[in-house]
């Protein structure tokens, strides 16, 4: 048992037994079946703690020959496969997180991987020629697995995460890239890996990229952010594992949803499975996926200078999709050449979703949006993040009902808004509004155009029950009427009907725009007891 060869099942096993564990073992019975297949590799480009790494665990104990897993899967799903002992624990196999080799060696990456494998490798099967290539050691170490009880040898299974991280980190060493590809070329594709290969397996962030003169990959199946297939419910939580932890941890799914939802990918929604662990364990809804790399990630791509950027990302950030070509994106975040590359890197990033229906980007959930909110504050959208800054205040000022302070935050967040947009009309105005009150989803599930039985509701906010005793609201906007009508538009369509069966109090706010006089005024009332 070695740490890159053959290594045990510690880090699968520890995972298989921490508090919260949702079985994705039926991801065994996809990558059993590329053993009977001619093309039997797979690269998964999924954004960060999305669980990707712990697939690769789960791999490489079920895999190796330096452990015995029958007692660890047993429980699991893909112990109900026929072919689960023909596979279990049956493989030589090499397991390799390229990233730490780039943090430590740099230049000498590939150097260094070699020499750290091969004096594994060497320790177990010494009779092969060292000095050889490294598909010809590997096919050197198969041959000598070949005997009469065992005809067909023992085949390599090779997982390789973050193996994009040369491709990423070190675009501008294209002596280091060209010596990384030989070395992908030698594991993957080399005439020598149709003979040792079982089975191939690299995770990471970007989808493979073709290099001039190399020789791409294309042997690999791709799964992504974009297109995940049938792989799609093995990275992330779905939304029925979601609804069973809150119903065992106690926690409102309602809450969980508008955080951490929103990555819909082949038709089905996905949960960042990083952030809604941290959530059930500590009981608390938070951003959990926020850190100083993403903030710096995030403005890298959002403040370049493409027309139509700024104003698409405020349009997502109040809510809407944008149309996005995802196929100008060359699969390298050093070469982003237009707008919709800069939209489709922060897709793969995770920082945007992406519908493929619509072919349209967005923003998934709160906690994205709150990862923008802490970028922007930070960046060079000054304007931008003025008006953001002062959200809270806005809605603590409409709980209060302090209507003439509601509008002059309004008119803030208005004349921001339109001098990004390329429209100043009521789509215009419901932005800014929408923006204005960019942080209630924090408390609230904010439905724009609600339907009713007379129309639809501008906005509505529907407090969750773990939000405190925040009121209900119904906010509707009028361009170049009054506030007043607004408030018996409200009443008039009953509006407030939509929220029968809530028992508290429920704002109504009419909020009006006079593009003559560049004047908002507001209107707040209450309603109790719906």
């Amino acid at each position: 048992m070695g740490i890159y060869f053959n290594p045990g099942n510690e880090g699968f096993r520890k995972a298989a037994g921490s508090k919260i564990y949702i079985d994705k073992s039926g991801l065994l019975n996809f990558t059993n079946e590329l053993f009977r297949e001619e093309k039997n590799c797979v690269s998964v480009s999924h954004a960060r703690r999305f669980g990707k790494s712990q697939a690769a665990e789960m791999l490489e104990s079920y895999y190796s020959r330096g452990c015995n897993s029958k007692e660890l899967f047993s429980p699991l799903e893909i112990s109900k496969s026929p072919d689960f002992d023909k596979h279990l624990n049956k493989y030589n196999v090499i397991h390799i997180d390229v990233s730490s080799f780039a943090d430590d060696y740099k230049d000498d990456i590939v150097k260094a991987i070699k020499a750290t494998l091969f004096k594994e490798i060497k320790a177990v099967y010494p009779d092969v020629d060292y000095n050889s290539s490294t598909a010809s050691i590997l096919a050197g170490v198969y041959e000598k697995t070949i005997t009469p009880d065992n005809p067909n040898g023992i085949k390599f299974v090779i997982i390789l995460d973050e193996w994009d991280c040369v491709i990423r980190n070190f675009s501008d060493s294209p002596e280091l890239v060209h010596e990384y590809m030989q070395f992908l070329h030698a594991l993957f594709k080399s005439k020598e890996a149709k003979t040792f290969l079982g089975l191939g397996y690299i995770t990471g962030i970007l989808p493979i990229k073709k290099i001039k003169d190399e020789s791409a990959l294309n042997n690999f199946k791709e799964y992504t952010m974009i297109q995940s297939d049938e792989l799609t419910p093995y990275f992330g939580f779905t939304e029925e594992e979601v609804r069973n932890l809150c119903t065992q941890y106690d926690m409102s799914f309602d809450s969980v949803k508008e955080w951490y939802n929103g990555y819909l990918i082949n038709g089905k929604h996905m949960y960042n499975p990083n952030s809604v662990s941290e959530a059930m364990q500590k009981k608390k809804i938070a951003p959990y996926w926020k850190n100083t790399s993403a903030f710096e990630t995030i403005n890298t791509y959002i403040t370049m200078n493409f027309d139509g950027l700024k104003e698409d990302i405020i349009a997502m950030l109040s809510g809407e999709k944008v149309y996005v070509n995802v196929r100008t994106f060359e699969n390298d975040f050093s070469t982003i050449a237009s707008k919709d590359d800069a939209l489709t890197a922060l897709i793969h990033l995770g920082y945007l979703a992406f519908d493929e229906e619509e072919c349209s980007a967005y923003i998934p959930n709160y906690e994205v949006s709150d990862a923008y909110q802490s970028a922007i504050s930070k960046g060079k959208w000054s304007e931008v993040a003025k008006t953001i800054s002062r959200c809270e205040e806005l809605l603590l000022l409409t709980i209060k009902k302090k209507a003439e302070k509601v509008a002059e935050l309004i008119a803030l967040s208005h004349e921001t808004y339109t001098s990004i947009l390329k429209y100043n009309d009521e789509n215009a105005l419901s932005c800014a509004i929408t923006m204005a009150y960019f942080t209630a989803p924090a408390y609230y599930t904010v439905v724009r155009e609600f339907p009713s039985g007379k129309g639809f509701a501008d906005i509505v906010m529907i407090p969750r029950a773990d939000s405190g005793n925040k009121p209900a609201m119904i906010i509707e906007l009028k361009y170049d009427k009054t506030a007043d009508a607004a408030i018996r538009q409200i009443k008039e369509n009953r509006y407030s009907g939509l929220l029968s069966g809530y028992g508290s109090e429920v704002l109504l706010v009419g909020i009006n725009y006079d593009k003559d006089t560049k004047t908002h005024e507001c209107v707040i009332e209450t309603v109790n007891g719906i």
